[in-house]
């Protein structure tokens, strides 16, 4: 009975830990360039009381054998990077990028940070920056008496100079895609940063070997879809209540067994 105790423990704890990240995730729902988190499951160790093809006697194997759970856990969780619609903003230094890849920024410590999150602003000193001041990189100037500024798909970002006909090439925006971009380590603030599992960037021109183009006046909305989102958490809750009551039934068969003997 203590076994079965523990067991709906595990499912307890596991079910809150999906809950979190359900909630992680509606809580996100119009954070631009967002991915959903999905919750891995795996059940733990087994106690083997009878071993599955083990002699019953001279003639015959057991077919099964006797096997007891002990229970559940969360294994890991896994960012989907599947693409979020691209909405409309008509906005010169908004961008999305169509397909693969990351925009790269700068940390205050000089490292290096991923973002799909598009949305590009001029600081003090006329530079390219998100919207915490992090330098996109490479580091893209603005010259101040730019009237417009346009950005191409391959990333070539372009400004019109007052008194001049022809537009003025300011540098060109580099993607940083992985070879698995679920490994990348979240960080928050709509960034990730390099980890071991993700492998090390792959730096190119956007529109160009598989990477993504760029789109402006566009940003890339969620991924996050709210009716199954709605429909995960009914389940988590339903799993949770189920998990409640094997923990009420086996208390009360424990007392059962306490007052009767």
């Amino acid at each position: 009975m203590h076994a079965a105790l523990y067991v709906s423990k595990t499912g307890l704890t596991a079910q809150d830990k999906q809950l979190t990240t359900i909630s992680n995730n509606l809580a996100n729902v119009g954070t631009v360039g967002f991915k959903r988190d999905r919750v891995t499951f795996e059940d733990l160790l087994y106690q083997t009381q009878r071993q599955p093809g083990a002699q019953a006697n001279q003639d015959n194997e057991l077919p099964s054998g006797l096997q007891l759970g002990t229970g559940v856990r969360v294994v890991g969780t896994q960012k989907q990077f599947t693409e979020g619609n691209l909405e409309v903003t008509d906005q010169a230094l908004d961008i999305a990028i169509n397909g693969r890849g990351f925009l790269q920024v700068l940390r205050p410590d000089g490292t290096q940070a991923y973002t799909r999150n598009g949305q590009l602003q001029i600081n003090g000193e006329g530079q390219l920056v998100n919207a915490d001041g992090l330098l996109l990189d490479p580091p893209i100037n603005v010259p101040e008496n730019a009237s417009k500024i346009t950005i191409s798909v391959d990333g070539v970002v372009n400004a019109f100079v007052e008194g001049e006909v022809e537009p003025q090439q300011l540098g060109d925006i580099l993607l940083a895609d992985f070879v698995n971009p679920a490994g990348l380590q979240a960080v928050g603030g709509n960034l990730f940063v390099e980890s071991v599992a993700s492998g090390n960037p792959l730096v190119g021109a956007p529109a160009e070997n598989g990477m993504g183009s760029i789109q402006q006046g566009m940003l890339e909305s969620s991924n996050v879809e709210i009716v199954q989102e709605m429909v995960d958490m009914i389940s988590t809750q339903r799993a949770y209540e189920l998990n409640s009551k094997v923990v009420s039934t086996a208390d009360q068969m424990l007392q059962y067994i306490t007052q009767t003997l």
